[in-house]
């Protein structure tokens, strides 16, 4: 997973997989959220989610939720993930803004 931190961007499948995670969920349920999110322009297989779950457990920025006893593991998104999404939107908004500004015809300058 390439995460650019300095720089701040996170990948796609990074930010879906902490928006999905708002709310408990298991891996299917992530994959389901993803490709429902995104009018399925967006979907994971099991390979990729895992290696990015695996990831974000070690960074941090989720962890499990509930005893585990269960066959499907659930997790939840951390107070660390939540300011790195809130960070991610935030730079996503000033893209969109500049961009609107270009190609939107704005011509308050």
């Amino acid at each position: 997973m390439r995460d650019n931190i300095k720089g701040g961007a996170l990948t796609e499948v990074t930010f879906y997989v902490l928006l999905a995670l708002y709310t408990p969920k298991h891996g299917y349920a992530i994959m389901q959220f993803i490709e429902d999110s995104t009018d399925g322009r967006l979907t994971l297989g099991a390979g990729t989610l895992y290696g990015a779950i695996n990831t974000l457990l070690s960074k941090g920025w989720i962890t499990p939720f509930g005893d585990g006893d269960g066959r499907k593991k659930e997790y939840v998104i951390t107070n660390e993930g939540k300011s790195i999404a809130s960070n991610e939107l935030a730079r996503l908004n000033a893209l969109v803004d500049t961009a609107n500004k270009i190609i939107g015809g704005n011509t308050d300058e």
